[in-house]
């Protein structure tokens, strides 16, 4: 476990340190395109953060080389130079269409090719447990053909979440979270040598995600583009795909006795093989709902929008922060509650919590349905928008009365003395002049200022 925290906190430290250098390059480069209709944020951001991501997933995997406890992992497998190889295929790709927007067609054949690159290494599905069947053996091009298809469904999810400050770094984080904590209890708990791999990736995929997320929190003042999107859901895919088809759970003997009990047995090991795609539940329906929503309007289903699930969070009256938070807590319920029933799936209350935790979440989407007012007593404790209305004082939400309107009638203020001398008022920045009551201080001096 140390070797791996090591890998992870020298990963996040190469990404949060060459981040600030890479934004500099950005702008000087003028990787920072105008605002399109779809965007959030109000002003010119630079892109390119996935350049200081991949050379954080070099660095993670040269530590990871030479480390003792880690370096069998180089040795028996030649998964982490397949990861490598597709990686970087697809940063460079990132990296072109970040400053030159290239066409939508061409980035989803450069994902089918780094897949295949991957494929060619030996990172790909070679078996799938079947439930009753055990392990089931793939054909080559079956094989080929599912892993590719993992890595552009996972690519693309990834890519179409990435709408807000911070938002898919967070997701991605959550969901190699949950994976790690299953790769390792597979290669710790069960001594399975083949999940090694899966669970290095996992904890640099960490890594890439904790390092970057400091500059992309909202306000952002880098945002990853494609070159890290694609990046980190490639690495997502190429865990996902290792520990899926290159795990033999035969090894677990599972899946001896009845069929109806081998099942019933196996059914907390089935269930996080299917991890990949419950980590990116929330990506993946975005995914499906846009494609369907854009073939449905006449239009490509690579044609972007403005109708995604963190767009529709802050149409119903969502905050910028409180949109990211949401969608954060419905990643990581989903994600490690699949791991923590595979874990204890005899235990009722593993479902009765998830239960509970989806209430909470149902009423975290109604909020802004509602203005909830806090008591008496703790109206110093929450946000002005759910304090109690004082008599006098505007509502949440509405307009201070204007200043005319507070201030006397014409025909109820007291005559002015011609014979009194007025001072003029001076002029404020830029030349503008003070409407409301000024200091009585008659000199800057007397106040205790510098000059």
């Amino acid at each position: 476990m140390r070797d791996y925290l090591l890998t992870l906190c020298v990963t996040a430290a190469v990404t949060y340190l060459l981040t600030g250098p890479v934004r500099k390059f950005a702008i000087a480069t003028g990787a920072m395109p105008e605002i399109r209709a779809r965007d959030v944020h109000r002003e010119p951001t630079p892109r390119l953060g996935g350049i200081a991501m991949f050379f954080g997933l070099c660095a993670g995997l040269l530590v990871a080389d030479n480390l003792q406890n880690l370096n069998g992992v180089f040795e028996l497998s030649n998964e982490p130079r397949a990861l490598l190889s597709g990686a970087a295929l697809i940063w460079l790709i990132g990296v072109l269409d970040d400053k030159f927007e290239i066409d939508a067609l061409i980035k989803l054949g450069a994902q089918m090719i780094a897949a295949g690159v991957m494929v060619m290494q030996g990172l790909t599905i070679l078996w799938i447990p079947v439930p009753g069947a055990g392990m089931v053996s793939l054909t080559s091009w079956q094989g080929t053909l599912l892993t590719v298809a993992l890595v552009v469904i996972t690519i693309n999810a990834v890519n179409f979440v990435d709408g807000l400050d911070g938002l898919a770094a967070g997701m991605v984080c959550i969901a190699a979270a949950a994976f790690f904590l299953y790769t390792y209890r597979l290669w710790y708990g069960y001594g399975i040598e083949a999940a090694a791999p899966a669970t290095l990736f996992s904890a640099i995929l960490m890594g890439m995600c904790v390092g970057f997320l400091p500059h992309n929190m909202h306000p952002a003042r880098i945002f990853m583009g494609d070159s890290g999107s694609m990046l980190i859901g490639l690495v997502l895919a190429a865990g996902a795909i290792s520990v899926t088809g290159q795990v033999d759970l035969d090894v677990l003997k599972i899946f001896e006795g009845s069929t109806r009990k081998a099942t019933h047995a196996a059914l907390p090991v089935f269930i996080p093989l299917l991890l990949p795609l419950t980590i990116i539940a929330i990506p993946f329906a975005d995914l499906v709902l846009a494609i369907v929503r854009r073939t449905w309007n006449g239009q490509s289903p690579f044609a972007a929008d403005r109708g995604h699930l963190h767009h529709r969070l802050l149409e119903i009256g969502h905050s910028h922060s409180r949109a990211v938070l949401i969608m954060y807590f419905w990643s990581a319920l989903i994600a490690f509650g699949v791991v923590a029933y595979s874990v204890h799936s005899a235990s009722m209350w593993i479902l009765l919590v998830i239960v509970a935790l989806s209430a909470v979440g149902l009423v975290l989407l109604l909020l802004p349905r509602f203005t909830p007012r806090a008591p008496l007593w703790a109206q110093s404790f929450v946000p002005p928008r759910y304090r109690r209305k004082r008599k006098g004082e505007p509502a949440a939400g509405e307009l201070a009365p204007p200043v005319a309107a507070l201030a006397p009638a014409a025909e109820e203020r007291p005559a002015a003395d011609p014979t009194e001398e007025r001072t003029p008022v001076p002029a404020g920045v830029n030349g503008a002049t003070a409407l409301g009551a000024r200091s009585r201080l008659p000199d800057r001096s007397k106040a205790g200022s510098r000059n």
